[in-house]
């Protein structure tokens, strides 16, 4: 049975609550779902998953170190996480404190990992984005994604 991971890093508790937000959906789509901090993730229990949702803050138009540091160790297994389903998600300061270039840091590296993101014709089309507290419209974002990336995951764990 396929399952996911939904990993983040969060200071001040605004990116923990979209993960969860996003875990929960997940695991309402009949996809069994993690949702941990980035410091109990170890890069190898990725390869242990069929889809990997990834969330930071914004800092300075990217993710944060901790997340980025988890992306670089997954060198050591390049290629190993190539047809795993990834999406990315980040919460910010402000409108544009540069939330965009942050989904698409995260979304960068699982491209070059071979994932396969899964993005959204409709609201935040990269991945959720929440200024400040996640509010109705960022809870809303993150439970679409979180029910979009559970169906692609099954649909192509089912095709294997």
């Amino acid at each position: 049975m396929a399952k996911a991971i939904v990993l983040y890093y969060s200071r001040s508790g605004n990116t923990k609550q979209m993960a969860e937000l996003i875990a929960e959906a997940m695991n309402k789509a009949d996809l069994p779902t993690d949702c941990k901090p980035v410091d109990k993730v170890k890069v190898e229990d990725l390869l242990g998953y069929d889809a990997i949702v990834a969330g930071s803050p914004t800092y300075y138009g990217t993710m944060a170190a901790p997340l980025k540091q988890l992306f670089d160790e997954s060198v050591s297994m390049h290629g190993r996480l190539d047809g795993k389903v990834g999406a990315a998600f980040t919460s910010s300061a402000n409108i544009g404190g540069g939330n965009e270039t942050t989904v698409l840091s995260i979304i960068q590296a699982m491209l070059i990992a071979g994932m396969i993101v899964q993005g959204d014709p409709q609201g935040d089309h990269y991945g959720p984005v929440a200024i400040g507290s996640p509010d109705q419209r960022a809870e809303q974002n993150c439970h679409r994604l979180g029910q979009r990336v559970a169906e692609l995951t099954r649909r192509l764990t089912a095709a294997h």
